[in-house]
């Protein structure tokens, strides 16, 4: 699945919370067959409850943020005072590297909060927000969109943290900046045997660089230990139950820590649902429809308007849309970039499936189309931009964790494993539902074929039957995280009886932060007053 947290370099968008990834991190880390060379840590760790009091015990030091690392995000994003005036606060809480030995080594958890206007009885609690990924850094999110989240400052202490393995809790890094760039930049699409070969090569790769960066913590990079911490955090914070917002991969681990802690479920708000059900295959085919879904959408409404760089015709558009792809493959186009780079194939791909992500961002990539296309002298710095944003790259030329922390979280998560025979079986399926996003995406299943841990079994259990009701929020014009996953994740959690849906009838990823009126109030009236909608319910 493409997942990965867009951060443009633009002061109008700054940051965005709706996370996702590309050939490298998108696509497909949940693939499918061969086996790693080690197991992810998982069979029955220790309970939080069964800790020792020198993690349960211990006592955070917040104190005044400092500028974001680079492993979280560009460092000019400093976390700015809430519209209040209320300045953030930051610490780290101390965690077990592996839950089956909880005496043994620990990890730093950087965390986040402005605590809530309100005291006493009127307090209600944390509030802890995953804005997924997986690999997005809370700590940089949070204060990004801290405005959206006033009404519930009122009453909650917003917090958010780095989960391990991310930005400044020991974020993982596969390659150094310049083995990056030429990691992202390179053909996403092999052709023939020889280009196969090279795609595996870079692969593999890419895998050893995390084996040799961060071996020893690649089994225990999973939700379910991340899960396992979001509950230890509740305990050092105070709190008898995990009130909880996720986006996007942030809803399974919410689901995840549901499954695990059920009776410790407060109100819980999962936002843009990832469908927990399904092979890697499956999922992959159904966010390449929704992809070219907000594609088609993006074209229509482009068509409506004087001067689109693509035409007025939806057939006409995506044929120059393929046809500007394919020569970027045969000659990667100049940029205004300082390093002199290109855009390439792979990189004006994942900036277009970035700018898909909300409608906000749809006059960049009209703009970066505008200047690709041009006939006197093409430019592709605007999508060169939107691709950094895709695969965390800062201003500065260096990188976030963010594609290292996607595809190491997604590939302890999971035991599928695909091959070069498999691809090809399916690609003809992802061709057909969509010339442009079908095949990187069917390649990008190979992404955890020769990662050094493996999964045991397909995707992290959900099921959390005896929780208290979840609300569970679903765009219809989702392109990440498709629709149909909310009544997916319904169903596995246990029913209606564990979570309600509510539909936004609208585009982009992640409803909350959309300025749908009608979202935010019905989510703010469960959150700060219990108030559930009616499962069906519908905001336009």
């Amino acid at each position: 699945m493409i997942r990965a947290r867009l951060a443009l370099p633009c002061a109008a968008l700054a940051t965005a919370c709706a996370l996702l990834a590309v050939p490298a991190c998108s696509g497909i880390e949940r693939g499918g067959r061969g086996l790693g060379s080690a197991p992810a840590a998982r069979s029955e760790p220790a309970d939080t409850s069964d800790l020792p009091d020198s993690l349960t015990g211990q006592s955070l030091d917040w104190s005044r943020c400092e500028a974001p690392d680079a492993s979280q995000g560009d460092e000019q994003m400093s976390p700015s005072p809430l519209p209040d005036g209320t300045e953030w606060e930051c610490a780290t809480m101390r965690a077990p590297v592996d839950y089956r030995s909880p005496e043994g080594d620990t990890l730093d958890i950087a965390l986040i909060r402005s605590k809530a206007h309100e005291r006493g009885d009127e307090r209600i609690g944390s509030l802890i927000f995953n804005f997924g990924g997986p690999g997005g850094s809370g700590v940089l999110t949070l204060p990004a969109f801290g405005q959206d989240y006033r009404d519930l400052h009122r009453r909650y202490d917003l917090v958010s943290f780095d989960p391990r393995g991310v930005g400044d809790s020991e974020g993982v890094n596969c390659l150094d900046p310049k083995g990056l760039d030429r990691y992202f930049a390179a053909d996403p699409v092999p052709e023939n045997a020889n280009q196969r070969r090279q795609l595996n090569d870079r692969l593999r790769e890419f895998a050893q660089g995390c084996e040799e960066s961060a071996g020893d913590l690649l089994p225990h990079l999973t939700t379910e230990a991340t899960a396992r911490d979001m509950d230890l955090l509740r305990r050092v914070l105070g709190d008898r139950r995990l009130h909880y917002f996720g986006v996007s991969y942030g809803t399974e681990l919410g689901a995840v820590y549901a499954h695990l802690f059920p009776r410790r479920v407060g109100r819980a708000v999962f936002d843009a649902v990832v469908d927990p059900t399904g092979t890697a295959e499956q999922g992959a085919l159904a966010q390449t429809k929704g992809f070219q879904l907000a594609l088609d959408t993006y074209i229509d409404r482009c068509a409506e308007s004087e001067n689109c760089p693509l035409g007025d015709d939806r057939d006409e558009a995506e044929d120059r849309l393929s046809d500007l792809l394919h020569r970027l493959r045969e000659r990667p186009m100049r940029t205004q970039d300082p390093d002199d780079r290109r855009l390439t194939e792979s990189l004006a791909w994942g900036g277009i499936a970035q700018s898909l992500y909300s409608e906000d961002f749809w006059p960049y990539l009209t703009q970066g189309l505008d200047d690709a296309l041009s006939e006197e002298r093409p430019d592709g710095t605007v999508l060169l931009a939107l691709g950094d944003a895709m695969n965390g790259r800062n201003p500065d030329g260096t990188y976030s964790t963010l594609q290292s922390s996607l595809t190491a979280i997604n590939c302890a998560d999971s035991s599928e494993r695909y091959t070069d025979a498999d691809v090809r079986r399916v690609r003809d399926a992802f061709d057909d539902a969509s010339a442009v996003f079908g095949p990187p995406m069917a390649w990008s299943l190979l992404n955890c074929t020769h990662w050094p841990v493996r999964g045991d079994r397909p995707h992290p259990a959900v099921k959390a039957e005896g929780a208290r009701t979840m609300l569970l929020i679903g765009t219809t014009g989702d392109p990440a995280t498709p629709f149909q996953g909310t009544e997916h994740m319904q169903k596995a959690l246990g029913g209606e009886d564990v979570a309600v849906a509510l539909t936004f009838d609208g585009e982009g990823h992640g409803a909350y932060t959309s300025g749908n009126d009608c979202v935010v109030d019905k989510t703010n009236a469960y959150l700060l007053r219990g108030d559930l909608p009616d499962n069906g319910d519908t905001c336009d």
